[in-house]
Formats: structure tokens, sequence, C-alpha cells
């Protein structure tokens, strides 16, 4: 994740820490809404085709390689394109969320898709709505309506349906990495939103900005642990391209857009979308099929995003 300096000449006073643009306090309308979560949403929807990406295009058996260069490169291309490095305490806030975004998240997040089937991560990462409201009472004094914790259960059981198996295994280690990196993912989009954005830096430089750090964080580790392939085939660099481009650098500006308009209740019900774009995509490209469970299981998720999208009370500023 996640130079250049700005191209302008700075006042002495820009060296000061640039205000921070709190969540939006006017109300949006629900069909604009309802735009800004359609794109918020192609974030996670492109995260469920990490998994057929990486099975059928990138080397095997290296996950924080495959981290790295999702981060790292798409990182320093926004980096390039906008010109533009943090200052004052976003230095610091900035780190604080590339990590959780990335540089923790990620290696978490490959570990236990390597040691759990794909419905059982799943279900596991569906609780984020749940901890998202957690941690919102605490952070954004806002406490969640029975409403949103309703469809929370909801998404936790739909996705359950959808993704899971009678014979999946269980691996302990694999369930506390994803409990961990589902719980730093939360975290993160409740403290996005209670920082919001600096006054006048791009989104595509705030997401930079997390990206870089991420992959400083994870390219020593994956370069130590794993290494480098022999060689890279032209389907490698294709999905190599695909991940950090799409599949992080559009995906997660996207997706911090959303944070940023739209109430963290509302925005996390909309990373359900991922497992239910991994089903479809393995569906449709893998040539799996679909039982009247899991058709029932599609039904309920689509149900928890819809009722997850609530106009929340505004938030009140400490």
């Amino acid at each position: 994740m996640s130079v250049s300096r700005s191209t302008t000449t700075q006042h002495p006073a820009a060296a000061e820490a640039p205000r921070s643009r709190p969540a939006p306090a006017p109300r949006t309308s629900a069909k604009a809404a309802a735009g800004i979560a359609a794109l918020a949403a192609i974030g996670p929807a492109t995260w469920g085709t990490t998994y057929v990406t990486t099975t059928e295009l990138l080397p095997p058996d290296r996950p924080l390689l495959a981290a790295a260069l999702r981060a790292l490169p798409a990182g320093l291309i926004l980096l390039a394109l906008t010109r533009r490095l943090p200052s004052g305490d976003w230095w610091w806030k900035a780190a604080v969320l590339g990590i959780l975004n990335f540089g923790a998240f990620f290696p978490l997040l490959f570990f236990g898709a390597y040691h759990l089937p794909g419905g059982v991560a799943s279900t596991i990462s569906a609780v984020m709505p749940l901890l998202v409201a957690g941690f919102g009472i605490g952070v954004l004094k806002v406490r969640p309506t029975r409403r949103t914790l309703l469809a929370g259960l909801v998404g936790v059981a739909g996705v359950g349906l959808l993704v899971l198996r009678g014979n999946a295994a269980v691996d302990t280690a694999g369930i506390v990495a994803m409990l961990v990196a589902t719980t730093l993912m939360a975290l993160a989009v409740v403290l996005s939103k209670r920082w919001g954005r600096p006054e006048g830096v791009s989104l595509l430089a705030f997401t930079g900005w997390q990206l870089t750090v991420g992959g400083v964080v994870l390219a020593p580790v994956a370069l130590t642990a794993e290494g480098l392939p022999d060689h890279f085939t032209g389907a490698n660099l294709a999905g190599y391209a695909y991940l950090g481009i799409i599949g992080t650098a559009l995906a997660y500006a996207l997706w911090f857009r959303g944070i940023e308009r739209l109430p963290a209740s509302s925005v996390s019900f909309l990373g359900l979308t991922n497992p239910v774009v991994a089903t479809l995509a393995g569906l449709l490209l893998l040539g799996q099929t679909m039982t009247a469970w899991q058709v029932g299981g599609l039904v309920l998720v689509v149900g928890s995003v819809v009722l997850g999208q609530t106009r929340a009370p505004r938030t009140p500023r400490a």
C-alpha cells in the first residue's frame, strides 16, 4: 500500500497537520446513498474474485508475496500520480490505517485462506458488521439499532448457508487468523470514519498512503520468508496486475469513499458481497454448482445487505 513532493510550493503553515474531513453531516438522499453504496460495493465484489485469480493465475504457495505485490506497486503508482505525502499527524494515522487494512490484514487473510476452506473463512469474515457495530459504540458513540443487529445475524446465517459444506475442516490457527483479520478490518472502518480524510487530499492519494505503508511492511517479510519464483509467466503478471490495479487500488479507493460518505454500519454490510461474488465466480468460471440451501443463503445475504443500508443518526463529535 497503502514519492515525490507536492508540485505546488507550500506555505510554512502547510507543515502543520491538515484538518481532517469529518464524516459528512448533511443528510444524503436515498437515491444518492444507493449510488454511493453501489460504487462502494465494487470493492468487496472485486475481492470476491481474488480466490479464482489466485488459484488460476498466481504462483502457488506464496501468499505473502501475493499480498506484497498486491499492495506496494499499487501504492507507489498512486503516490506517483497524486504527488502528495502525508503531513502532521497524518503520518501516524496513515501508518495505523495502512497496517490495519493491508500490512497486517493481508497476511492474516491469506494465512486463513490457506488453512481453512473458503466457506469457513467467508463465514468468519461475515461477522464484520457486528464488529463494526461494537467498535462504533466506543469510537463513534453510535449505538447499533435492532435492525442493524438483526441484519448482521441474517448475514452470518446467509453466508454460512451459501458457502459452508458439511465436511468443512476446522483449523484452530486458521480460525484465529481470520477472526483477527476481520477484527482489524472492522476497526479500520471505524477509525477511517472517525478520522475522516485530510482537507484537500484526494481519495487516490489517501489510498496510496495506506497501500504504500502496508506494502513496505509486507515486502521484506515476503522476500525473506518466501522469496521470488524462478520466473513469472504471462498469467502470473496478468493476475498480479488485476489484483493490484482493479482489486486493490480502484477497489479500496471506492471502499474508502463509501466509508467516508455512508454510516459505518451500512458500509460494513457491503462486505457481504464478497462471498456472494466468490460463489458466483466459482459457479461461472470453475464449473461449480449451487444447491437449494446455497440459493437460500444467497437470498439471505442480499436481504442482509439491503436491510443494513439504513440511515444512521448523526454522529456526535467528541
